[in-house]
């Protein structure tokens, strides 16, 4: 990380943070957090993204911390402006390729496919918002009040409150948010991110879910936001006898997936990569991962998609050396 370096590259230039599509708590920390950080060093940003801001407890963040960030197509791009990605790569599924000069890149998740950023800091921990945070803790930038809380929220959300894919760096700048940050409003929001209308999604994902051997895979049959099914993905990992969640729904058309992963031989971003292998597009980290079919490559019978995916499925867990008949030949997942 060379923050000094960022900076330079950064000044005398008109500058966007862009975030991924359905940019999520970790997201909206790191570009609220990296926005500030060039504020203070005397670079103006704005921060925008490509897809939709719908989720209740985004937009509560949005108002607590009073954090401002705009669809793309609501502003003039030009080619010469400068992006800053933070939580996302150019190339990955979720991450639109606006007007503008990707220059540099901030983020937690696997490279998809390389890129000649002039600066980039890609690292695998547990949250993109513990990397931002190190910005402020290494170059002695002073933090607010607002900024440590948004930047704690996206760490404790991102690693399900330290308990999924958590690194060293995460608890250090968690330790050193905790001096500056609004404890009590974080710990509010971690408890009160499940709204009344996410209900419906709980209760389809918990009547279509099947289990084989240590894994669950649930159908949700409408539209839902991808923040909610990341959350049912991890909900269905608690299950005692679940080591591997899958979770998927409707979307836009198309079928978001999430996928989770405590078993240790079963990388998730592999696992959903393999899976939907010339059908659709996912990857992400060992511990979690997402994917996406388009409307274009699904079959029209809804029964016959399903097992489909879940043969999908399936075949790609046998990758990872588990035994056949621990996860089953074929599966059905009900329509409801």
């Amino acid at each position: 990380m060379d923050w000094k370096k960022l900076l330079n590259i950064l000044r005398g230039h008109r500058v966007f943070i862009q975030t991924h599509n359905f940019p999520d708590p970790d997201a909206i920390a790191c570009a609220f957090g990296m926005q500030k950080f060039l504020k203070y060093h005397g670079i103006e940003t704005i921060i925008c993204y490509n897809g939709s801001v719908d989720k209740i407890s985004v937009i509560r963040m949005l108002d607590n911390f009073k954090i401002q960030m705009f669809p793309y197509d609501e502003l003039d791009i030009d080619e010469k402006d400068y992006v800053l990605l933070v939580d996302g790569q150019k190339y990955s599924a979720n991450l639109t390729d606006i007007p503008g000069d990707e220059v540099a890149c901030i983020d937690h998740h696997p490279t998809v496919k390389p890129c000649d950023y002039l600066y980039q800091d890609i690292r695998m921990v547990g949250a993109c918002a513990s990397m931002v945070a190190e910005y402020f803790y290494e170059s002695k930038t002073p933090i607010d009040e607002k900024t440590a809380s948004a930047l704690m929220y996206g760490i404790r959300m991102d690693t399900a409150s330290f308990g999924r894919g958590v690194k060293l760096l995460d608890i250090q700048m968690f330790e050193y948010l905790f001096q500056y940050a609004k404890v009590p409003l974080v710990d509010r929001m971690v408890n009160d991110n499940i709204e009344l209308a996410d209900l419906r999604a709980y209760g389809a994902a918990i009547e279509n879910i099947q289990i084989y051997g240590y894994t669950g895979i649930a159908y949700i049959p409408f539209d839902c936001e991808d923040a909610l099914i990341a959350m049912i993905s991890d909900f269905i990992l608690r299950l005692d006898t679940v080591t591997v969640s899958v979770v998927y729904a409707e979307k836009n058309g198309g079928l978001k997936f999430s996928v989770r992963s405590e078993e240790e031989n079963v990388h998730a971003g592999n696992l959903i990569h393999s899976a939907l292998e010339g059908y659709g597009d996912g990857g992400g980290h060992s511990a979690m991962a997402g994917g996406y079919i388009p409307g274009a490559s699904r079959t029209t019978e809804k029964a016959a998609e399903n097992k489909l995916i879940c043969q999908r499925f399936i075949d790609a867990l046998k990758k990872f050396h588990t035994p056949v008949d621990e996860i089953g030949a074929v599966c059905y997942i009900k329509q409801v």
